[in-house]
């Protein structure tokens, strides 16, 4: 009788636990990025998710495989470096001047119109690093939008993927 009572308590607090959790909706988002034409090595690009606060994180994007240039985007890479956490969301090769690659990035719903902010880091060997070659604010409309960039970039279109 102790052990059933002990088997049903149990269960009722797992169920309690289950049931008040809500997991995180979120959207995937197509994002096509346009280089501008320069000349030279492929951009190494890093897409992070900024806290209300201007901070780090996540990594949403990595494009650029070779870790060995990954300092080379040098805020990121503080933020990133000291924790060398696994990147599930590394897309494969650089992109060069004049070239364009669509990503698929995921975004917490819970995220939009919060203060959070999307920054997208260049790094080219042998050039400039640009710490904000686009950082915009996460809202319903910017994940709708064009975005010109700063840099490497010559801009971004986002869509969200139904």
């Amino acid at each position: 009788m102790k052990n059933i009572r002990l088997i049903t308590l149990l269960s009722v607090v797992v169920f309690s636990l289950v049931s008040f959790t809500t997991p995180t909706e979120s959207t995937k988002y197509k994002c096509m990025i346009q280089m501008t034409n320069y000349t030279g090595e492929g951009a190494y690009i890093v897409i992070s998710l900024l806290n209300p606060e201007g901070e780090y994180e996540e990594t949403l994007n990595v494009i650029g495989d070779d870790d060995e240039w990954y300092n080379t985007v040098e805020s990121w890479w503080q933020f990133y470096g000291k924790r060398r956490t696994d990147i599930d969301a590394i897309t494969g090769a650089t992109v060069s001047g004049g070239e364009r690659t669509i990503n698929v990035i995921e975004i917490d719903n819970d995220k939009l119109d919060k203060g959070y902010k999307l920054r997208f880091e260049t790094a080219v060997e042998d050039q400039e690093y640009y710490e904000k070659d686009i950082e915009i604010a996460l809202t319903s409309e910017n994940v709708k939008s064009k975005v010109e960039g700063q840099g490497f970039i010559r801009y971004i279109r986002m869509m969200p993927q139904k």
